[in-house]
């Protein structure tokens, strides 16, 4: 066996793939998740390399409870997969569903990494994988707060990747694009398959990136492009697109 990965989120979309392909290459998985059952589905047998751990990271209670779990256990790898996702205009989000996308995006990302860290800087050895988004790189209004925690992931990440230069430990920010799975059906079910990437592609892309310590992991050529071409832009000309593809969907 290879090392113990943590992985948040685990139990649907990129963090099912991502699960399976660390699974492949021989590592025990301790996954968490705030549904049981979503959990124990994906233990195969009694005896499958897998932890499970129920946790709601919408809360700092769910938080130190994954936490307490792993006390006495290294972690090698830590995956920040967990996300909510809020659609439509930021004045009309519930304030509670507001509290609870900021509390997994930033608030679980940033304890939990602050957390276990400082074991592998003693270890001289580990990694981190936090899940961001293409949309971290521009404004979307159609998924504003989303997007925007995604800049944070991002900006946190590039930054503790530089900072770690030389320690053993190293930061990987993952972005995909529109990926085909349950939050993003309808979406995709408007989009041409060029443009939509598939969860497993997208975990053995990030697996490399980790695997190779680089900062950033944008999978597919499409999403690379996109990104390129819009670094280029004027802030206005992107902020103004963005809100075109909004009113278009949500007219």
């Amino acid at each position: 066996m290879r090392g113990t990965v943590l992985i948040t989120g685990a139990t649907s979309g990129i963090g099912v793939s991502l699960a399976q392909e660390f699974a492949n290459h021989d590592y025990r998985l301790v996954i968490t998740s705030r549904s049981e059952a979503d959990l124990l589905a994906l233990k195969t047998s009694p005896d499958s390399k897998i932890e499970t751990v129920v946790a709601d990271l919408s809360t700092p209670d769910g938080v130190q409870r994954l936490i307490d779990s792993q006390q006495g256990q290294d972690i090698d790898i830590l995956v920040n997969n967990a996300a909510q996702l809020l659609w439509g205009n930021f004045q009309e989000h519930d304030a509670q569903a507001i509290k609870d996308l900021l509390a997994v995006n930033i608030q679980a990302l940033t304890t939990l990494s602050g957390h276990f860290i400082k074991g592998m800087l003693r270890r001289g050895t580990g990694k981190i994988l936090n899940v961001a988004s293409v949309a971290g790189f521009q404004a979307v209004p159609a998924m504003g707060l989303y997007a925007a925690s995604k800049a944070y992931v991002i900006s946190l990440s590039e930054s503790m990747s530089e900072q770690l230069r030389g320690t053993g430990v190293s930061v990987t920010v993952l972005c995909p694009g529109i990926t085909d799975t349950a939050s993003t059906a309808q979406l995709v079910s408007e989009l041409p398959n060029v443009l939509v990437s598939s969860p497993d592609d997208v975990a053995r892309e990030a697996f490399d990136a980790l695997m190779a310590g680089e900062p950033v992991c944008i999978p597919g050529i499409a999403n690379k492009t996109a990104v390129t071409l819009a670094q280029l832009q004027p802030r206005s000309v992107i902020r103004r697109i963005g809100g075109m593809v909004a009113r278009l969907r949500f007219v």
